[in-house]
Protein backbone atom coordinates (compact mmCIF):
# COMPACT_ATOMS: atom_id res chain seq x y z
CA UNK A 1 0.00 0.00 0.00
CA UNK A 2 1.42 3.35 -0.98
CA UNK A 3 3.44 1.85 -3.83
CA UNK A 4 0.39 1.87 -6.07
CA UNK A 5 -2.33 4.24 -4.97
CA UNK A 6 -5.17 5.69 -6.95
CA UNK A 7 -5.82 9.42 -7.01
CA UNK A 8 -8.60 9.94 -4.47
CA UNK A 9 -10.18 12.62 -2.31
CA UNK A 10 -10.11 12.09 1.45
CA UNK A 11 -12.99 13.01 3.75
CA UNK A 12 -13.18 13.43 7.52
CA UNK A 13 -14.26 9.81 7.96
CA UNK A 14 -11.24 8.61 5.98
CA UNK A 15 -8.88 10.63 8.15
CA UNK A 16 -10.45 9.53 11.43
CA UNK A 17 -10.40 5.88 10.41
CA UNK A 18 -6.78 6.21 9.36
CA UNK A 19 -5.79 7.74 12.71
CA UNK A 20 -7.51 4.87 14.49
CA UNK A 21 -5.67 2.36 12.30
CA UNK A 22 -2.35 4.06 12.99
CA UNK A 23 -2.91 3.74 16.73
CA UNK A 24 -3.78 0.07 16.29
CA UNK A 25 -0.62 -0.45 14.23
CA UNK A 26 1.53 1.20 16.87
CA UNK A 27 -0.02 -0.99 19.54
CA UNK A 28 0.60 -4.00 17.31
CA UNK A 29 4.25 -3.03 16.90
CA UNK A 30 4.56 -2.72 20.66
CA UNK A 31 3.13 -6.22 21.12
CA UNK A 32 5.46 -7.70 18.51
CA UNK A 33 8.40 -6.17 20.38
CA UNK A 34 7.19 -7.42 23.76
CA UNK A 35 6.60 -10.91 22.40
CA UNK A 36 10.08 -10.97 20.81
CA UNK A 37 8.65 -11.98 17.44
CA UNK A 38 11.37 -10.39 15.32
CA UNK A 39 13.87 -12.10 13.05
CA UNK A 40 17.21 -13.25 14.44
CA UNK A 41 20.31 -11.34 13.26
CA UNK A 42 21.46 -12.42 9.82
CA UNK A 43 23.89 -9.59 9.01
CA UNK A 44 21.75 -8.54 6.05
CA UNK A 45 22.32 -5.28 4.20
CA UNK A 46 20.57 -3.71 1.22
CA UNK A 47 21.34 -0.93 -1.23
CA UNK A 48 19.24 1.43 -3.37
CA UNK A 49 20.60 4.11 -5.70
CA UNK A 50 18.60 6.92 -7.28
CA UNK A 51 19.84 7.93 -10.71
CA UNK A 52 19.51 10.78 -13.19
CA UNK A 53 18.99 10.65 -16.92
CA UNK A 54 20.83 13.13 -19.14
CA UNK A 55 21.43 13.49 -22.85
CA UNK A 56 24.83 13.72 -24.60
CA UNK A 57 24.70 17.49 -24.08
CA UNK A 58 24.54 17.00 -20.29
CA UNK A 59 20.99 18.31 -20.06
CA UNK A 60 18.24 16.44 -18.15
CA UNK A 61 16.36 13.86 -20.16
CA UNK A 62 12.64 13.34 -19.34
CA UNK A 63 12.56 9.78 -20.61
CA UNK A 64 12.37 7.36 -17.67
CA UNK A 65 9.27 5.60 -19.04
CA UNK A 66 10.98 4.81 -22.35
CA UNK A 67 14.23 3.83 -20.64
CA UNK A 68 12.47 1.53 -18.16
CA UNK A 69 10.56 -0.10 -20.99
CA UNK A 70 13.85 -1.01 -22.62
CA UNK A 71 15.60 -2.07 -19.40
CA UNK A 72 12.64 -4.38 -18.60
CA UNK A 73 13.93 -5.32 -15.15
CA UNK A 74 12.19 -5.16 -11.79
CA UNK A 75 15.47 -3.99 -10.29
CA UNK A 76 14.88 -0.59 -11.90
CA UNK A 77 11.90 1.58 -10.98
CA UNK A 78 10.55 5.09 -11.41
CA UNK A 79 11.27 7.93 -9.03
CA UNK A 80 9.52 11.28 -8.65
CA UNK A 81 10.81 13.01 -11.79
CA UNK A 82 10.78 11.76 -15.37
CA UNK A 83 14.57 12.24 -15.36
CA UNK A 84 14.93 9.87 -12.36
CA UNK A 85 15.32 6.11 -11.97
CA UNK A 86 16.06 3.94 -8.96
CA UNK A 87 17.99 0.68 -8.90
CA UNK A 88 17.49 -1.79 -6.05
CA UNK A 89 20.08 -4.42 -5.15
CA UNK A 90 18.80 -7.57 -3.46
CA UNK A 91 19.86 -8.01 0.19
CA UNK A 92 23.33 -9.44 0.80
CA UNK A 93 24.99 -10.96 3.83
CA UNK A 94 27.55 -8.49 5.15
CA UNK A 95 30.64 -10.70 5.09
CA UNK A 96 33.38 -12.09 2.88
CA UNK A 97 33.67 -10.53 -0.57
CA UNK A 98 30.34 -8.69 -0.33
CA UNK A 99 31.80 -5.32 -1.34
CA UNK A 100 33.34 -6.62 -4.56
CA UNK A 101 30.21 -8.67 -5.26
CA UNK A 102 28.08 -5.55 -4.92
CA UNK A 103 30.47 -3.58 -7.11
CA UNK A 104 30.27 -6.19 -9.86
CA UNK A 105 26.47 -6.34 -9.69
CA UNK A 106 26.20 -2.55 -9.82
CA UNK A 107 28.64 -2.19 -12.71
CA UNK A 108 26.83 -4.86 -14.70
CA UNK A 109 23.36 -3.46 -13.97
CA UNK A 110 24.23 0.18 -14.55
CA UNK A 111 26.19 -0.57 -17.72
CA UNK A 112 23.19 -2.46 -19.11
CA UNK A 113 20.81 0.34 -18.10
CA UNK A 114 23.06 2.95 -19.69
CA UNK A 115 23.20 1.00 -22.96
CA UNK A 116 19.41 0.82 -23.01
CA UNK A 117 19.11 4.53 -22.17
CA UNK A 118 21.44 5.38 -25.06
CA UNK A 119 19.07 3.63 -27.45
CA UNK A 120 16.69 6.56 -26.87
CA UNK A 121 19.34 9.28 -26.73
CA UNK A 122 19.76 9.38 -22.96
CA UNK A 123 22.27 8.13 -20.38
CA UNK A 124 22.63 7.19 -16.71
CA UNK A 125 24.25 9.72 -14.35
CA UNK A 126 25.07 8.95 -10.71
CA UNK A 127 25.21 12.35 -9.02
CA UNK A 128 23.56 14.03 -6.04
CA UNK A 129 21.98 16.88 -8.06
CA UNK A 130 22.33 17.16 -11.83
CA UNK A 131 24.10 20.54 -12.31
CA UNK A 132 22.18 21.37 -15.48
CA UNK A 133 18.71 21.11 -13.92
CA UNK A 134 16.68 24.29 -14.23
CA UNK A 135 13.54 25.45 -12.47
CA UNK A 136 11.64 24.87 -15.68
CA UNK A 137 12.51 21.15 -15.45
CA UNK A 138 10.98 20.72 -12.00
CA UNK A 139 7.29 21.17 -12.68
CA UNK A 140 4.30 18.80 -12.29
CA UNK A 141 4.28 18.05 -16.03
CA UNK A 142 7.59 16.27 -15.43
CA UNK A 143 6.34 14.03 -12.60
CA UNK A 144 6.67 10.33 -13.37
CA UNK A 145 3.44 8.74 -14.52
CA UNK A 146 2.29 7.22 -11.21
CA UNK A 147 -0.74 8.26 -9.19
CA UNK A 148 1.14 8.19 -5.90
CA UNK A 149 3.36 11.12 -6.93
CA UNK A 150 0.42 13.32 -7.91
CA UNK A 151 -1.45 12.35 -4.74
CA UNK A 152 1.52 13.06 -2.48
CA UNK A 153 2.03 16.41 -4.19
CA UNK A 154 -1.64 17.28 -3.74
CA UNK A 155 -1.60 16.46 -0.04
CA UNK A 156 1.66 18.29 0.73
CA UNK A 157 0.55 21.41 -1.10
CA UNK A 158 -2.89 21.31 0.54
CA UNK A 159 -1.32 21.03 3.99
CA UNK A 160 1.06 23.89 3.23
CA UNK A 161 -1.58 26.13 1.67
CA UNK A 162 0.89 28.14 -0.41
CA UNK A 163 3.84 27.84 -2.78
CA UNK A 164 7.03 26.06 -1.72
CA UNK A 165 9.80 28.54 -0.90
CA UNK A 166 13.42 27.58 -1.61
CA UNK A 167 16.07 29.73 0.07
CA UNK A 168 19.61 28.32 0.29
CA UNK A 169 22.50 30.65 1.12
CA UNK A 170 25.84 29.08 0.27
CA UNK A 171 28.74 30.10 -1.97
CA UNK A 172 25.95 31.87 -3.84
CA UNK A 173 22.35 32.34 -2.79
CA UNK A 174 19.29 30.79 -4.40
CA UNK A 175 15.79 32.05 -3.69
CA UNK A 176 12.81 30.85 -5.67
CA UNK A 177 9.33 29.41 -5.31
CA UNK A 178 7.63 26.32 -6.69
CA UNK A 179 3.98 25.37 -6.99
CA UNK A 180 4.66 21.67 -6.32
CA UNK A 181 7.02 19.30 -4.52
CA UNK A 182 8.80 18.61 -7.81
CA UNK A 183 12.08 20.26 -6.65
CA UNK A 184 12.46 17.22 -4.39
CA UNK A 185 13.14 15.20 -7.58
CA UNK A 186 16.47 17.00 -7.95
CA UNK A 187 17.80 15.04 -4.95
CA UNK A 188 19.20 11.62 -5.87
CA UNK A 189 20.68 9.55 -3.09
CA UNK A 190 22.05 6.21 -1.95
CA UNK A 191 20.03 4.39 0.70
CA UNK A 192 21.83 1.83 2.84
CA UNK A 193 19.72 -0.68 4.78
CA UNK A 194 20.88 -2.75 7.73
CA UNK A 195 18.65 -5.36 9.33
CA UNK A 196 19.03 -5.34 13.12
CA UNK A 197 17.39 -6.97 16.11
CA UNK A 198 15.17 -4.79 18.33
CA UNK A 199 17.78 -4.98 21.07
CA UNK A 200 20.49 -3.53 18.82
CA UNK A 201 18.34 -1.06 16.93
CA UNK A 202 18.87 1.97 19.19
CA UNK A 203 22.65 1.56 19.28
CA UNK A 204 22.86 1.25 15.49
CA UNK A 205 20.53 4.22 14.89
CA UNK A 206 22.41 6.40 17.39
CA UNK A 207 25.72 5.43 15.79
CA UNK A 208 24.35 6.25 12.34
CA UNK A 209 23.21 9.67 13.55
CA UNK A 210 26.59 10.35 15.13
CA UNK A 211 28.51 9.62 11.90
CA UNK A 212 26.09 11.22 9.42
CA UNK A 213 28.22 14.35 9.27
CA UNK A 214 31.38 12.37 8.51
CA UNK A 215 29.52 10.54 5.74
CA UNK A 216 28.54 13.85 4.15
CA UNK A 217 31.97 15.43 4.63
CA UNK A 218 33.75 12.72 2.66
CA UNK A 219 30.86 11.92 0.28
CA UNK A 220 29.35 15.31 -0.68
CA UNK A 221 28.42 15.43 -4.37
CA UNK A 222 25.71 18.10 -4.82
CA UNK A 223 27.18 21.63 -5.00
CA UNK A 224 24.88 23.08 -7.70
CA UNK A 225 21.16 23.72 -8.01
CA UNK A 226 19.35 25.79 -10.64
CA UNK A 227 22.62 27.24 -11.91
CA UNK A 228 23.85 28.39 -8.49
CA UNK A 229 26.78 27.09 -6.42
CA UNK A 230 25.31 26.50 -2.97
CA UNK A 231 26.31 24.09 -0.20
CA UNK A 232 28.76 21.29 -0.91
CA UNK A 233 25.84 18.91 -0.23
CA UNK A 234 22.75 20.87 -1.21
CA UNK A 235 20.33 17.93 -1.10
CA UNK A 236 19.44 18.20 2.61
CA UNK A 237 18.38 21.88 2.63
CA UNK A 238 16.54 21.38 -0.67
CA UNK A 239 14.78 18.26 0.60
CA UNK A 240 13.80 19.94 3.87
CA UNK A 241 12.25 22.89 2.05
CA UNK A 242 10.62 21.05 -0.85
CA UNK A 243 8.80 18.58 1.45
CA UNK A 244 7.85 21.13 4.11
CA UNK A 245 4.14 21.02 4.89
CA UNK A 246 4.39 23.91 7.39
CA UNK A 247 3.23 27.41 6.51
CA UNK A 248 5.40 30.16 8.07
CA UNK A 249 3.16 30.42 11.15
CA UNK A 250 3.75 26.78 12.09
CA UNK A 251 7.47 27.13 11.40
CA UNK A 252 7.53 30.09 13.81
CA UNK A 253 5.80 27.97 16.45
CA UNK A 254 8.58 25.35 16.28
CA UNK A 255 6.55 22.65 14.54
CA UNK A 256 8.98 20.06 13.19
CA UNK A 257 9.60 19.69 9.45
CA UNK A 258 8.85 16.32 7.82
CA UNK A 259 12.49 16.07 6.77
CA UNK A 260 14.63 16.35 9.86
CA UNK A 261 17.70 15.15 11.65
CA UNK A 262 15.88 14.46 14.92
CA UNK A 263 16.34 16.00 18.33
CA UNK A 264 17.56 13.28 20.72
CA UNK A 265 19.32 9.97 21.06
CA UNK A 266 16.90 7.05 21.43
CA UNK A 267 16.50 3.93 23.54
CA UNK A 268 14.34 1.83 21.19
CA UNK A 269 12.94 1.62 17.68
CA UNK A 270 9.43 2.05 19.08
CA UNK A 271 10.28 5.62 20.12
CA UNK A 272 10.85 6.67 16.51
CA UNK A 273 7.60 5.18 15.21
CA UNK A 274 5.72 6.73 18.13
CA UNK A 275 7.32 10.13 17.48
CA UNK A 276 6.31 9.95 13.83
CA UNK A 277 2.67 9.51 14.84
CA UNK A 278 2.82 12.16 17.57
CA UNK A 279 4.54 14.87 15.54
CA UNK A 280 3.35 14.41 11.95
CA UNK A 281 -0.22 14.32 10.60
CA UNK A 282 -0.81 11.61 7.98
CA UNK A 283 -0.34 12.84 4.42
CA UNK A 284 -1.92 9.82 2.74
CA UNK A 285 -4.80 8.62 4.93
CA UNK A 286 -5.31 5.37 3.01
CA UNK A 287 -6.56 2.52 5.19
CA UNK A 288 -6.46 -1.19 4.43
CA UNK A 289 -8.73 -3.97 5.66
CA UNK A 290 -6.26 -5.64 8.01
CA UNK A 291 -7.02 -5.54 11.74
CA UNK A 292 -3.47 -5.77 13.13
CA UNK A 293 -4.53 -6.64 16.67
CA UNK A 294 -6.84 -9.40 15.48
CA UNK A 295 -4.03 -10.81 13.33
CA UNK A 296 -1.78 -10.84 16.40
CA UNK A 297 -4.45 -12.50 18.52
CA UNK A 298 -4.64 -15.26 15.91
CA UNK A 299 -0.88 -15.81 16.08
CA UNK A 300 -0.16 -14.10 12.75
CA UNK A 301 2.16 -11.31 11.70
CA UNK A 302 0.41 -8.02 10.82
CA UNK A 303 1.60 -5.99 7.84
CA UNK A 304 1.04 -2.72 9.77
CA UNK A 305 0.22 -1.12 6.41
CA UNK A 306 -0.85 2.26 7.70
CA UNK A 307 2.20 2.61 9.94
CA UNK A 308 4.53 1.66 7.09
CA UNK A 309 2.83 4.13 4.73
CA UNK A 310 2.99 6.97 7.26
CA UNK A 311 6.60 6.17 8.11
CA UNK A 312 7.46 6.58 4.43
CA UNK A 313 6.25 10.19 4.48
CA UNK A 314 8.50 11.23 7.39
CA UNK A 315 11.92 11.79 5.87
CA UNK A 316 14.42 11.14 8.64
CA UNK A 317 18.02 10.92 7.46
CA UNK A 318 18.22 7.64 9.39
CA UNK A 319 14.79 6.09 9.18
CA UNK A 320 13.33 3.09 11.05
CA UNK A 321 11.79 0.48 8.75
CA UNK A 322 9.39 -2.35 9.59
CA UNK A 323 9.22 -5.21 7.11
CA UNK A 324 8.24 -8.85 6.71
CA UNK A 325 10.32 -11.50 4.94
CA UNK A 326 9.26 -15.15 4.69
CA UNK A 327 6.47 -14.46 7.17
CA UNK A 328 8.83 -13.13 9.87
CA UNK A 329 8.91 -9.43 10.89
CA UNK A 330 12.18 -7.53 11.00
CA UNK A 331 13.52 -4.03 11.66
CA UNK A 332 15.98 -2.09 9.54
CA UNK A 333 17.88 1.16 9.85
CA UNK A 334 17.68 2.98 6.51
CA UNK A 335 20.56 5.41 6.07
CA UNK A 336 19.48 8.14 3.60
CA UNK A 337 22.37 10.56 4.08
CA UNK A 338 24.54 9.97 1.01
CA UNK A 339 24.23 11.43 -2.49
CA UNK A 340 24.50 9.13 -5.47
CA UNK A 341 27.86 8.65 -7.21
CA UNK A 342 30.29 9.62 -8.45
CA UNK A 343 31.33 6.04 -9.44
CA UNK A 344 30.52 2.52 -8.34
CA UNK A 345 33.87 2.43 -6.54
CA UNK A 346 33.00 5.63 -4.67
CA UNK A 347 29.56 4.28 -3.73
CA UNK A 348 31.11 1.10 -2.35
CA UNK A 349 33.75 3.10 -0.47
CA UNK A 350 30.97 5.12 1.19
CA UNK A 351 29.14 1.87 1.89
CA UNK A 352 32.15 0.24 3.53
CA UNK A 353 32.85 3.34 5.63
CA UNK A 354 29.26 3.43 6.91
CA UNK A 355 28.77 -0.23 7.73
CA UNK A 356 32.17 -0.50 9.38
CA UNK A 357 31.64 2.62 11.47
CA UNK A 358 28.17 1.77 12.77
CA UNK A 359 29.28 -1.73 13.75
CA UNK A 360 32.29 -0.44 15.67
CA UNK A 361 30.53 2.50 17.34
CA UNK A 362 27.43 0.48 18.27
CA UNK A 363 29.62 -1.96 20.20
CA UNK A 364 31.83 0.51 22.06
CA UNK A 365 31.65 0.11 25.85
CA UNK A 366 31.21 3.87 26.27
CA UNK A 367 29.35 4.87 23.09
CA UNK A 368 30.03 8.17 21.40
CA UNK A 369 26.42 9.32 21.91
CA UNK A 370 26.94 9.24 25.67
CA UNK A 371 29.78 11.76 25.18
CA UNK A 372 28.47 13.89 22.29
CA UNK A 373 25.41 16.13 22.79
CA UNK A 374 22.73 15.42 20.21
CA UNK A 375 22.68 19.11 19.29
CA UNK A 376 26.39 18.84 18.41
CA UNK A 377 25.64 15.91 16.07
CA UNK A 378 22.92 17.99 14.40
CA UNK A 379 25.27 20.98 14.07
CA UNK A 380 27.92 18.68 12.60
CA UNK A 381 25.47 17.50 9.95
CA UNK A 382 24.70 21.09 8.99
CA UNK A 383 28.41 22.02 8.87
CA UNK A 384 29.26 19.00 6.72
CA UNK A 385 26.47 19.81 4.26
CA UNK A 386 27.69 23.40 3.98
CA UNK A 387 31.42 22.78 3.75
CA UNK A 388 31.87 19.15 2.67
CA UNK A 389 35.46 17.93 2.83
CA UNK A 390 36.53 21.23 4.45
CA UNK A 391 34.06 20.96 7.35
CA UNK A 392 35.13 21.30 10.97
CA UNK A 393 33.21 18.98 13.29
CA UNK A 394 32.73 18.65 17.04
CA UNK A 395 33.77 15.30 18.49
CA UNK A 396 34.61 13.84 21.92
CA UNK A 397 38.32 13.86 22.68
CA UNK A 398 39.37 10.51 24.09
CA UNK A 399 37.13 8.41 26.31
CA UNK A 400 36.90 10.92 29.13
CA UNK A 401 37.68 14.26 27.49
CA UNK A 402 35.31 16.98 26.43
CA UNK A 403 34.00 17.83 22.97
CA UNK A 404 36.52 19.58 20.71
CA UNK A 405 36.49 20.98 17.20
CA UNK A 406 38.46 19.00 14.63
CA UNK A 407 38.75 19.16 10.82
CA UNK A 408 36.64 16.40 9.31
CA UNK A 409 39.55 15.04 7.27
CA UNK A 410 41.68 14.66 10.38
CA UNK A 411 38.86 13.07 12.36
CA UNK A 412 38.23 10.58 9.58
CA UNK A 413 41.87 9.67 8.98
CA UNK A 414 42.98 9.46 12.61
CA UNK A 415 39.92 8.03 14.35
CA UNK A 416 37.03 7.00 12.13
CA UNK A 417 38.85 5.00 9.46
CA UNK A 418 40.52 2.71 12.05
CA UNK A 419 37.10 2.22 13.64
CA UNK A 420 35.54 1.44 10.27
CA UNK A 421 38.27 -1.11 9.57
CA UNK A 422 37.64 -2.79 12.92
CA UNK A 423 33.91 -2.82 12.23
CA UNK A 424 34.36 -4.45 8.81
CA UNK A 425 36.60 -7.05 10.46
CA UNK A 426 33.82 -7.73 12.96
CA UNK A 427 31.40 -8.28 10.05
CA UNK A 428 33.90 -10.72 8.52
CA UNK A 429 34.52 -8.65 5.39
CA UNK A 430 37.50 -9.75 3.31
CA UNK A 431 40.58 -7.70 4.38
CA UNK A 432 41.57 -6.94 0.78
CA UNK A 433 38.13 -5.45 0.10
CA UNK A 434 38.22 -3.56 3.40
CA UNK A 435 41.56 -1.98 2.57
CA UNK A 436 40.66 -1.19 -1.03
CA UNK A 437 37.44 0.66 -0.30
CA UNK A 438 38.50 2.38 2.91
CA UNK A 439 41.62 3.42 1.02
CA UNK A 440 39.36 5.46 -1.27
CA UNK A 441 38.04 7.38 1.75
CA UNK A 442 41.61 7.95 2.96
CA UNK A 443 42.59 9.21 -0.50
CA UNK A 444 39.75 11.73 -0.55
CA UNK A 445 40.81 13.04 2.85
CA UNK A 446 44.49 13.17 1.94
CA UNK A 447 43.79 15.13 -1.26
CA UNK A 448 40.78 17.00 0.20
CA UNK A 449 38.77 15.99 -2.85
CA UNK A 450 35.30 14.53 -3.17
CA UNK A 451 32.60 14.77 -5.83
CA UNK A 452 31.46 18.22 -4.75
CA UNK A 453 34.94 19.76 -4.67
CA UNK A 454 35.77 18.23 -8.08
CA UNK A 455 32.56 19.61 -9.60
CA UNK A 456 33.19 23.08 -8.18
CA UNK A 457 36.84 23.15 -9.31
CA UNK A 458 35.97 21.96 -12.81
CA UNK A 459 33.14 24.49 -13.10
CA UNK A 460 35.41 27.36 -12.06
CA UNK A 461 38.11 26.18 -14.50
CA UNK A 462 35.48 26.34 -17.26
CA UNK A 463 34.46 29.85 -16.22
CA UNK A 464 38.11 30.89 -16.21
CA UNK A 465 38.32 29.72 -19.84
CA UNK A 466 35.54 32.18 -20.70
CA UNK A 467 32.47 29.95 -20.66
CA UNK A 468 29.28 31.48 -19.33
CA UNK A 469 27.50 29.95 -16.34
CA UNK A 470 25.17 27.70 -18.35
CA UNK A 471 27.91 26.43 -20.68
CA UNK A 472 30.30 25.82 -17.77
CA UNK A 473 27.73 23.71 -15.91
CA UNK A 474 27.00 21.70 -19.06
CA UNK A 475 30.73 21.16 -19.69
CA UNK A 476 31.22 20.08 -16.08
CA UNK A 477 28.36 17.60 -16.36
CA UNK A 478 29.65 16.12 -19.62
CA UNK A 479 33.15 15.73 -18.18
CA UNK A 480 31.70 14.18 -15.02
CA UNK A 481 29.89 11.60 -17.17
CA UNK A 482 33.08 10.78 -19.09
CA UNK A 483 35.08 10.19 -15.91
CA UNK A 484 32.21 8.38 -14.18
CA UNK A 485 32.30 5.86 -17.03
CA UNK A 486 35.96 5.06 -16.31
CA UNK A 487 35.05 3.79 -12.84
CA UNK A 488 38.08 5.44 -11.27
CA UNK A 489 37.33 7.05 -7.85
CA UNK A 490 36.67 10.77 -7.91
CA UNK A 491 39.72 11.84 -5.90
CA UNK A 492 41.89 10.64 -8.83
CA UNK A 493 40.01 12.64 -11.48
CA UNK A 494 41.83 15.48 -13.23
CA UNK A 495 40.15 18.86 -12.82
CA UNK A 496 38.79 20.58 -15.92
CA UNK A 497 37.34 19.56 -19.26
CA UNK A 498 39.05 17.05 -21.54
CA UNK A 499 41.58 18.35 -23.97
Amino acid sequence: MGEKVAAVEFGLDDRQRHRDKLRQCLEGLGRLLEEKRFDRPRNLMGLEIELNLAGPDGMPSMMNAKVLERIASRDFQTELGQFNLEVNIVPHRLSGRVLDQLAEELRTGLSYADRKAREVGSGIVMIGILPTLGQEDLVPDNFSAADRYALLNEQVMAARGEDVSIDIDGVERLTCTARSICPEAACTSVQLHLQVTPGRFAAVWNAAQAVAAAQIAVGANSPFLFGRELWRESRPPLFVQSTDTRPPELQAQGVRPRTWFGERWIGSAYELFEENLRFFPPLLPISGDEDPLRVLDAGGVPRLEELVLHNGTVYRWNRPVYGIADGVPHLRVENRVLPAGPTVTDVLANTAFYYGLVRALAEEPRPVWTRLPFAAAADNFDAACRHGIDAVLRWPKGRNGGVVQVPAVRLVREELLPLAAAGLDAWGVEPADRDRYLGVIEGRCRLRTNGASWQAATYHAARDRGLDRHAALAATTRRYCELMATGEPVHTWPVGAAG
